[in-house]
């Protein structure tokens, strides 16, 4: 199948683009490289640097028949404090996609959707019928599109699938042995945060010691980004004419900051200091995916544990360290 991949320049997106080229598709990749780096675009790949808006509609032509779309902004901070760019980006520069695809006569899409939707849940696992209620624009403009995906299936018999993970991590080395990882400016996430930590020596932060949960502080769930991968191309198969399907991705397990903080020197070696500072606003105690609807209708399971997630983030870093 010729796939496109929408921000395949990105973490998640060169890890599937990556995956896809190992299952024999044919495989485009275009990205504005905004937040992404040609050099995560993999070997077997073809690349084209742009934006949605202006090539979308001109690299659909050359023969795609699915694509699988990760383009988007996603600093929460940044979406609160520059909504119109989220916006923008995420739900116009989508729509731009979906009319291009309507247009040409594409109907398959798989999208990165985002645990954002739900805001601060009422209760944990988290189901796909649990209220949505975003309380940022980043959040907020993964939920439009998806209400878009759906009427994109019910008008023009789509064929959609949405994913909304939660908190990725770990690596993904190829058959050549490439590595795909995290190379985020600003760097948001804990792991690569406190592996940076490890690396530089310095103490890691941790926001709030006093959540009502076993160690004090907050559970979240973690899933490896191959397992990821795994189910994106689940994903592209299951899409049908007309449907919508939307689908948690999750470990099922919650893991605290001073879990991932042991794991990590566990793998460095490394005494990594811990600094307790204050909450952050906004943070829940838990927050854990169910995957139990995925693992029913697509048969997907995340089958690696937070030690794999840490090494392969560990061994992406020492291989990318100036020698």
């Amino acid at each position: 199948m010729r796939v496109l991949v929408t921000g395949g320049a990105g973490y998640i997106g060169s890890v599937v683009a990556a995956q896809l080229i190992a299952a024999g598709h044919d495989v485009t990749v275009l990205d504005d490289l905004s937040t992404g780096f040609a050099d995560a675009v993999p070997a077997g790949a073809t690349f084209v640097q742009g934006t949605l808006r202006d090539c979308a509609a001109e690299v659909l032509s050359d023969g795609a028949e699915a694509v699988l779309h990760f383009a988007a902004k996603s600093l929460v901070g940044e979406s609160v404090a520059d909504p119109a760019k989220y916006w923008s980006n995420n739900l116009g520069g989508t729509v731009s996609l979906l009319e291009a695809m309507r247009e040409i006569g594409i109907r398959t899409i798989v999208f990165s959707s985002t645990a954002a939707v739900y805001g601060e849940p009422e209760r944990t696992p988290v189901a796909e019928t649990d209220p949505t209620r975003p309380t940022s624009p980043y959040g907020a403009s993964k939920l439009a599109v998806d209400t878009t995906l759906t009427e994109f299936c019910r008008l023009y018999g789509f064929g959609a699938v949405s994913l909304r993970y939660f908190n990725v991590a770990g690596a993904h080395q190829s058959a050549d042995g490439s590595w795909f990882g995290e190379r985020h400016h600003p760097e948001t996430h804990l792991i690569p945060n406190v592996l940076a930590a490890a690396a530089e020596g310095r103490p890691v932060q941790i926001f709030g010691d006093d959540y009502p949960t076993p160690d004090g502080t907050c559970l979240r769930d973690y899933i490896h980004v191959t397992d990821l991968a795994d189910a994106h191309l689940r994903a592209l198969g299951a899409c049908r004419a007309g449907q919508h399907r939307v689908y948690n991705l999750g470990h099922g397990a919650g893991f605290s900051v001073r879990e991932v903080i042991g794991v990590c020197r566990e793998v460095t070696g490394a005494g990594i200091a811990a600094d307790v500072g204050p909450r952050r606003a906004g943070d829940p105690a838990v927050l854990v995916a169910s995957s139990a609807k995925i693992q029913a209708e697509l048969g997907w399971r995340a089958s690696r544990d937070l030690r794999a997630m840490a090494a392969d983030a560990w061994r992406f870093t020492q291989a990318r360290a100036p020698r």
